[in-house]
Parts: structure tokens; sequence; C-alpha cells
């Protein structure tokens, strides 16, 4: 059985960091791209970074140089490292699978964690 398990959120000042780790297990991990999403009240839902299986990665235009998305293979696991947080990062972040069939699709997804911003 395929699972993602997202962890890491939280309550960060303006500025701050966090780390969000997302666990896989049931399947090959390394042989597939991931994704970080999240999904606000207000814009809905958002890619935020890609990673390939082969370490190429992509950024939504208002993360870059702020976020870096990594995988380590050897513990399947997905990270999200979020430097310089704005208030306007808040939001629920998911990992997610995305399909071997059609790249533009995610089939499994993790849970999701929360990440609020704010003084």
């Amino acid at each position: 059985e395929v699972q993602l398990q997202a962890s890491g959120g939280g309550l960060v000042q303006p500025g701050g960091s966090l780390r969000l780790s997302c666990a896989a297990s049931g399947y090959a991990f390394k042989n597939f791209a991931m994704s970080w999403l999240r999904q606000t009240q207000g814009k809905g839902l958002e890619r935020v970074a890609d990673i390939m299986n082969d370490d190429k990665t992509a950024y939504v235009d208002s993360v870059k140089g702020r976020f870096t998305i990594s995988r380590d293979n050897a513990k399947n696991t997905l990270t999200l490292q979020m430097n310089s947080l704005r208030p306007e990062d808040t939001a629920v972040y998911y990992c997610a699978r995305i399909s071997s069939t059609d790249s533009g699709a995610y089939d499994y997804w993790g849970q999701g964690t929360q990440v609020t911003v704010s003084s």
C-alpha cells in the first residue's frame, strides 16, 4: 500500500524557516517524481515545487530562492526547506506523487501539514 506521511508544519514568524518532510512507503520511491503543493482558502491548490527522479527541480515563481525541494532515496524521504517565510506562505502543505503515466497528475497524496506564518 502506497503511503505518504507529511510532517514538520507549525507556526513561524515572518522571515523564519521551517522544514517539511514526507515519508514515503509501499513503492519504489526513487523511480517517481514528487511534488509539494499547498492549499489556501483564497487561492486554492497551488503546486509549489517538483523534483524528478533524476533530481531536477522546478518551483513556482513566488518561492524561488526561498524554498528548496530535495529527496533522499535511501531514506524514502522528500523534504521542503522553507526560508524567509512570508504570511502569504500560510497554507496546508501536501506532498504528492506524480503519476508515471501523466506528468500533470498526482496519484497519491499525503495528509497535509499546516504552515502558519504570522507575528
